[in-house]
Formats: structure tokens, C-alpha cells, sequence
């Protein structure tokens, strides 16, 4: 046992004491997987007992909503895989390698052939810190050095013994574990909001909007009883793009300046993120005003990831376009809302339209004669508005949770650094 004098950044109040360094086969009873049960998948069951694979090592939790099952008889046959409340999982071969869970349920089950059990001895080593450590970076370090020519291709269980660690008391241990599970817990809950938003918008895209060759969709506002009408894109809407001669060199974009320049890649979710937009000179701004963009333009990429779709808000200064996305420009807005036309271009519909004319091959180009004859339906004005409101406080409360989901993250990931050495 080595001495260390070192201590993390941040620290919770009361403890002082110097974190010695540890291996983790000198704090462990056990190290080792399971293996396939006899006869491999044919050994699954809708029912019995759970057998734990890579799969359900996800997001530092156990994941069991997708778990396969054993009989009792392959339970006996692979009785030294079996888990314990407080076990860590790790997994040791595939993509997923690294990533690891503590088992927290009173629960009957097995790992197979791709999941490590480490667990503990003693009282002096917290299953959560253990856990903690092989996820910061200083674990996932250790098991990047362990893989023959620089990929991850399989942990063996002598490896994983001499991962070394530095080790506070037990009681900052458990201080530490607790505090990443409350913040665990709220990734989860804020996870599930965002899941149970993103599945209610896809939803009711599917219930707000007709199908099928209907006139009428399946659930709408109350007092609209009207048919609706079916229109071609270019009826309703100009498409302008950067022509070929007015296309920017990169030694064109600037770090700041007047006149921002929107491009494809600043697409997240439907909106632009102008902290990443490039800026340009006024003369490329003002050299073509059917590419000038202002709030609550509508935007289509036609190169590289095609039919991302945007809508502009926030937007504070003079912007256009740079090559590879259309400006898509209402004829009249007395009888088309932006807003239901976005979300309209945003549903599957338009991609799923993009396909059909790609028979036999893939289009490469979002071509301006591919999108003139997509139809559109279309109800009268005023409910339009109610449906374009509604959906976009459906992607405001998305984006909230997004967010919220990132900043959380980020925190963990902040404190990950800061609380371990």
C-alpha cells in the first residue's frame, strides 16, 4: 500500500485526511465474468431468471427494460456468474467496453461471457467509488493503455486487478458516491421528461397532420371542422439558395463582424446556434437579398445532411445564407403561417417524400425541382397558427430539458475531474 500525498480540487467540508492508492485486486473477493449459457441464445426465455449482457451496462446504471432470461437449470450451470446487491459490472469486450454499472436490486441474476463482477472485500472500499473511479478519466486512461495497438478489443481480468486508484476514507467515500447518485437521479429525470416530450411530439405529428390521403387528421382544435387542402411546395413558397458564382472562399469567414453567415452545420434541433455562425464582409450580405435572412425565416439544407430543417428566432443582426441551404420564403402570409410550414418541413414528411424519388439510388443533392412539386397540406389559416404554437411550445420545452440534460452532464463530467485524483 503506497502513500499518496496528493488531494482532489474540490473536497467535501470536514475531511483532511491524505487518499492512499490502492490496486483493485488488493480490495476485491472477486474479478471475473460470466460465460454463453449452453446453447447460446436458444438458452433465452420470456421469463425466469435475468442474465445481464453488454447491453444492459448502460448510462452508469443497469438498464434491465430489454434483459433476456434463463431457466433454472442454466441458473445452476452458471452459478459462479451470478450477482450480489453492491456488485460493479464492468464490460470487457465490444464497443462498449469500459462502461460500468453498481447493481443495486435485490434481484436474481446472472452476467454472461462480456460483463466482469468486481466485488468488494471488507469495509473499506465503496462499491459507487470504485464505480466512479473507472469512469473519470483516470479509469478510462488505465483501460485504454491495457488494449494491444491502441483499440479497445477485450479486458482480461488480470488487467482490471491492476487498475490503481487513490482511496479516501470510507466515509468520504460514501459521502462522494452519494452525491453522484443524486446527481445521477436527476440526469435520469430529466432524461425521461426530454424521452416522454420527443415520443408526445412524434405523436402527434402522426395525429395532428392527415394521413393516408385523408383531408382531415385524426385529432384537431375544437372548432375546426373544414377539409383540407393539398398544395405543391412552389405554390405556396419561394426556395433560394447561394447561386455558384457567389459562393464564399473560407479565407472569406470571419471570427466576428456585422453580417453573420448561416450554414448547415449550425443546425441543432431545428434552430440555428448562432455562437457557431461565421461572419462576412456587407458586400456578400447585400449581394443577394433573396438569401437575407431574418426572424422567423424558414431553412432547408440541401447539401451534405439533407432536409435539416430551422427557424429563426433570436436572430440580432443582419444574416444570410452561405452555399447549401435554401431560404424558404412565404408567397403570402395571409394564407400560410411560417410556423405550421416548419414544422410542416420538419415532420418525416418531407424526407420520407426525398426517398420515394430516390428510387434506385440516394440523392446527394436537395434540388430545388425535387422540393417544388413535395405536397403540402394545408388547413385554413387560423388553425394553422394554434398548430404551429403548439408544436413549437412542445420543441421549447424539449429544448429546456436539453439543455438542463447537458448542463448535467457537463457537471458530472466537471466533477469527475475535480473530485477524484
Amino acid at each position: 500500500m503506497t502513500k499518496i500525498t496528493d488531494i482532489p480540487a474540490i473536497r467535501f467540508k470536514g475531511f483532511s485526511d491524505t487518499w492512499e492508492q490502492r490496486k483493485l485486486g488488493d480490495i476485491t473477493t472477486k474479478i471475473g465474468s460470466g460465460k454463453t449459457p449452453k446453447g447460446g441464445a436458444a438458452a433465452y426465455k420470456d421469463d425466469g431468471i435475468a442474465l445481464i449482457r453488454s447491453q444492459n451496462v448502460n448510462g452508469d446504471r443497469v438498464d434491465l427494460s430489454d434483459v433476456v432470461f434463463i431457466d433454472e437449470q442454466t441458473d445452476e450451470d452458471m452459478k459462479n456468474s451470478r450477482v450480489l446487491k453492491g456488485d460493479v459490472l464492468l464490460n470487457i469486450t465490444g464497443a462498449s467496453i469500459g462502461r460500468s454499472a453498481v447493481f443495486t436490486r435485490e434481484l436474481r441474476a446472472n452476467v454472461n461471457q462480456h460483463v466482469c463482477i468486481i466485488r468488494t472485500k471488507g469495509s473499506d472500499a465503496s462499491p459507487e467509488f470504485i464505480q466512479l473511479n473507472i469512469i473519470s478519466s483516470n479509469g478510462q486512461n488505465q483501460i485504454d493503455s491495457f488494449q494491444a495497438g491502441g483499440g479497445r478489443e477485450g479486458l482480461n481480468f488480470h488487467q482490471i486487478g491492476k487498475m490503481e486508484f487513490l482511496y479516501p476514507g470510507i466515509e468520504e467515500q460514501q459521502k462522494i458516491g452519494q452525491y453522484f447518485a443524486n446527481l445521477d437521479h436527476l440526469i435520469t429525470l430529466h432524461q425521461r421528461k426530454y424521452d416522454k416530450l420527443t415520443n408526445v411530439k412524434k405523436s402527434m405529428l402522426e395525429k395532428m397532420f392527415p394521413q393516408n390521403g385523408s383531408n382531415v387528421p385524426e385529432i384537431r382544435f375544437k372548432g375546426f371542422t373544414e377539409a383540407w387542402e393539398q398544395r405543391k411546395l412552389s405554390e405556396i413558397a419561394t426556395m433560394h439558395a447561394r447561386i455558384g458564382w457567389q459562393n464564399l472562399r473560407t479565407s472569406e469567414f470571419l471570427d466576428s463582424g456585422d453580417y453573420m453567415l448561416i450554414t448547415g452545420t449550425d443546425f441543432i434541433d431545428g434552430a440555428v446556434n448562432f455562437d457557431t455562425c461565421h461572419y462576412v464582409e456587407r458586400e456578400r450580405y447585400e449581394q443577394d437579398k433573396h438569401i437575407q435572412i431574418r426572424n422567423g425565416s424558414i431553412l432547408i439544407t440541401k447539401d451534405g445532411t439533407l432536409g435539416k430543417v430551422a427557424y429563426i428566432q433570436g436572430l440580432t443582426m443582419p444574416a444570410t445564407l452561405n452555399a447549401g441551404v435554401f431560404n424558404v420564403e412565404i408567397k403570402d402570409e395571409n394564407e400560410v403561417d411560417n410556423r405550421y410550414l416548419f414544422q410542416y418541413l420538419k415532420a418525416p414528411f418531407l424526407m420520407d417524400y426525398v426517398d420515394k424519388k430516390a428510387t434506385g439510388g440516394t440523392i446527394k443533392h436537395l434540388n430545388q425541382n425535387i422540393l417544388v412539386d413535395f405536397p403540402v397540406v394545408l388547413p385554413h389559416k387560423a388553425e394553422q397558427e394554434k398548430i404551429g404554437e403548439y408544436f413549437l411550445a412542445i420543441d421549447h420545452l424539449i429544448t429546456l430539458h436539453q439543455r438542463e440534460l447537458e448542463k448535467l452532464k457537463n457537471l458530472k463530467k466537471a466533477c469527475l475531474e475535480k473530485m477524484f485524483v
